[in-house]
């Protein structure tokens, strides 16, 4: 493909993802010690939820396929994977909570957890051995690129209509 991406490979578009939502949950952990109203730590939690929302959909649907077929180690992506489903359920769990209720804070927090473990297993497992295997990792980055702008987008739409 001729499309040029800013990133070697795909394991570095997805690292930059993990950092961007670490760097997230740290400006919401700094907004709980700071005693920040309830809507300004909403915002910022619907932030983190899309931003893991994208993530997730692109891997699921263009780099853990990609890698499950290199590696031929379905157990290793099937993990992942009911990693997702847990991130996905707590995502779902904030997204229908009140910003001020008792348990929303700890929520955010337990989200944030889970994706540490999850990103420092990706990172030392799926991604380590997708470096390894017979996988062009820099070809793999277009569509997922491609794929992570489409979802932002279709992200914003809604917001620019309600303006």
């Amino acid at each position: 493909m001729n499309s040029t991406v800013p990133f070697e490979s795909a394991v570095d578009l997805l690292d930059a993802d993990h950092k961007a939502v670490k760097s997230l949950f740290i400006e919401y952990n700094a907004l709980c010690e700071d005693g920040a109203p309830a809507p300004a730590k909403r915002a910022l939690a619907e932030k983190i939820c899309q931003a893991l929302t994208v993530h997730a959909q692109i891997e699921e649907e263009i780099f853990y396929p990609a890698v499950r077929e290199a590696l031929g180690d379905p157990e290793l992506i099937d993990e992942a994977l009911a990693e997702h489903a847990e991130a996905k359920a707590l995502i779902a769990a904030i997204l229908g909570m009140k910003a001020g209720s008792d348990n929303y804070d700890a929520t955010v927090r337990k989200l944030g957890k889970a994706i540490d473990e999850h990103v420092l297993e990706e990172r030392e497992q799926i991604f380590l051995r997708a470096q390894q295997a017979a996988l062009d990792l820099r070809e793999l980055a277009v569509p997922l690129h491609r794929r992570k702008k489409q979802l932002q987008a279709a992200a914003l739409k809604p917001v620019k209509e309600k303006a």
